[in-house]
């Protein structure tokens, strides 16, 4: 018989992350994190409060305030089955570029909000000559009327772009690994899982920051949620963005639905149990699957960065929202120093 007294049962899974993760500061490996993710439901408050326990401890308690822009968005030659970008879909999304003097005041207005790092986006399967040009044109521009550190994301590239880049000043380069290596070829057939991993090891060789995330309720197992929280910690990126689906019209997962807001924070403790150094980003999706309750126990529970404003072809949260949400719960901004 229960009582309405009686403690929630202790799982012995939490207690080995205690001791592994916060005091020793080494992640939960694969098959532990499988056991994060089949918690039951009255057990998610406390691993939560350990994930919180684990981000404080290790990336201390200051939050990353980031804002992203497309400069071309739609029209991308890659099939992965989640993104109305994809111009191989019968989806709302049309190839737009974007000008660089709007390119600069979206970068004055993020950093208006109290945002240190600005992303550029190109829907693209990697850039080319032209791109390339455009993106050290915006980066200039931007730098001589926003201080702001610059990042990227423009697809795979070539060992040239990468050197190119960083020549540049490019603060951080967003390549998202985006599902298990197991579970990828079901999400995009245009390119290999191993071409993302190539991009990845480039950019870190070259001394900028790697944000390499996931996306997760595709379709994927918790044993595949928990192999990507793996290698992405084998990977050891600076960032990892955390996405949840956001089915869109047109693209091949639009019928997939919405992922179940408790699998979330289940995911949201296993990827900051998976990586207690690493900043861990709420980034798209996280309005429907969690809505701001959930929002806010993601905050308490591991996640140290948010995107503020919208998302590439998606509607996010009012800047203000989370800003206000960051004042409420006594957590800092983060105010990064400029590149050197």
């Amino acid at each position: 018989m229960t009582h309405a007294n009686q403690e929630p049962a202790r799982h012995a899974i939490l207690d080995t992350a205690r001791e592994q993760v916060l005091e020793r500061g080494e992640g939960l490996d694969e098959a532990q994190l499988v056991q994060i993710l089949r918690l039951p439901d009255d057990a998610i408050p406390a691993a939560l409060q350990l994930a919180h326990e684990v981000r404080l401890k290790h990336c201390g308690e200051d939050v990353e305030v980031e804002g992203i822009i497309s400069i071309k968005t739609g029209g991308c030659p890659e099939d992965c089955h989640f993104c109305s970008q994809s111009g191989l879909f019968d989806s709302p999304v049309r190839g737009v570029w974007l000008d660089i003097p709007e390119l600069v005041k979206a970068a004055k207005e993020t950093a208006a909000t109290g945002a240190t790092e600005f992303c550029i986006v190109a829907a693209v399967r990697g850039p080319d000559i032209k791109l390339m040009n455009q993106i050290k044109f915006a980066i200039d521009r931007i730098n001589e009327e926003v201080d702001i550190n610059i990042a990227c994301s423009l697809g795979m590239l070539t060992q040239h772009q990468v050197d190119q880049l960083a020549a540049w000043g490019v603060h951080r380069y967003n390549h998202n690994l985006e599902t298990a290596r197991s579970f990828f070829p079901e999400v995009v057939t245009t390119h290999s899982y191993e071409e993302r991993l190539e991009t990845c090891a480039m950019v870190k060789a070259a001394g900028m920051e790697l944000c390499c995330g996931a996306l997760i309720g595709m379709g994927e197992s918790l044993e595949q949620r928990a192999e990507l929280a793996a290698q992405l910690a084998a990977l050891e990126p600076h960032e990892v963005p955390l996405n949840f689906l956001n089915p869109r019209p047109g693209t091949p997962l639009e019928n997939q639905g919405i992922m179940d807001g408790k699998d979330a924070l289940r995911a949201i403790a296993a990827f900051r149990l998976a990586m207690p150094r690493t900043v861990l980003r709420y980034a798209g999706g996280r309005e429907l699957t969690l809505g701001d309750l959930g929002t806010r126990e993601g905050l308490l529970g591991g996640i140290n960065a948010v995107i503020v404003g919208n998302y590439l072809t998606t509607l996010g949260r009012p800047a203000n929202a989370d800003l206000n949400l960051l004042v409420e719960l006594n957590m800092p901004i983060k105010e990064l120093q400029k590149s050197l």
